[in-house]
């Protein structure tokens, strides 16, 4: 599809703001965090909400380097990059099945699903970084939720049909890392960072 490679240049764009995320004198910008951020991060992620991994996202995170010197609002980038990488990823891989042979008529049927859900998908991240930027975290919540929606809603639909899913481990990824970026963007609003800080100091006592 033509809009693929625009998802990857974006995604390159996406690390680009990242870095400059990093040195801006926003609100939370400013905010020094620890050393070890994706660990705290993770850990008051999983423990906020009981279908969060504190695995994945530990071991998702740290695959973008700067990732370990951001503050809030770099690592909800990141989870939002990681989660584009998945859905653009995981478009090629759908593509590929439904130009297979092997694939039954009622998988079929769900692939097709999954293909226009995933697209959709994807421009929703897009948009929801920009969204993000702008300090519309609200926005960004509720669209990062419907991509949420998506992943479950193209699981479900091989279930429905009684056909084993393909894409079990790409829907989770994608659940996971949205849900992710969800919690950090709730956690970098300006209130939300206070208590965060406050649990930090309380954890090292």
């Amino acid at each position: 599809m033509m809009f693929q490679p625009f998802l990857l240049l974006f995604s390159f764009t996406l690390f680009s703001l990242f870095i400059t995320t990093l040195s801006l004198g926003t609100t939370s910008s400013t905010w020094r965090v620890p050393k070890d951020i994706i660990e705290q991060t993770c850990e008051i992620c999983a423990n906020q909400s009981i279908i969060l991994s504190y695995g994945l996202c530990s071991s998702s995170l740290p695959v973008v380097p700067v990732s370990h010197s951001a503050n809030l609002e770099g690592l909800a980038l990141v989870a939002m990059e990681l989660a584009l990488e998945n859905a653009s990823s995981t478009l090629a891989t759908i593509e590929k099945l439904l130009d297979s042979t092997s694939v039954g008529s009622f998988a079929l049927g769900a692939l097709t699903d999954c293909l226009e859900l995933y697209s959709d998908a994807a421009w929703t991240i897009v948009n929801s970084v920009g969204v993000f930027l702008s300090g519309n975290y609200d926005v960004t919540r509720m669209w990062m939720s419907s991509v949420m929606e998506a992943a479950s809603t193209c699981q479900q639909g091989f279930t429905e049909r009684g056909e084993v899913s393909p894409l079990t481990q790409e829907n989770y990824n994608l659940f996971q890392l949205c849900g992710i970026a969800l919690c950090i963007i709730h956690l970098a609003n300006p209130m939300q960072i206070l208590n965060w800080s406050i649990r930090i100091v309380c954890s090292s006592l």
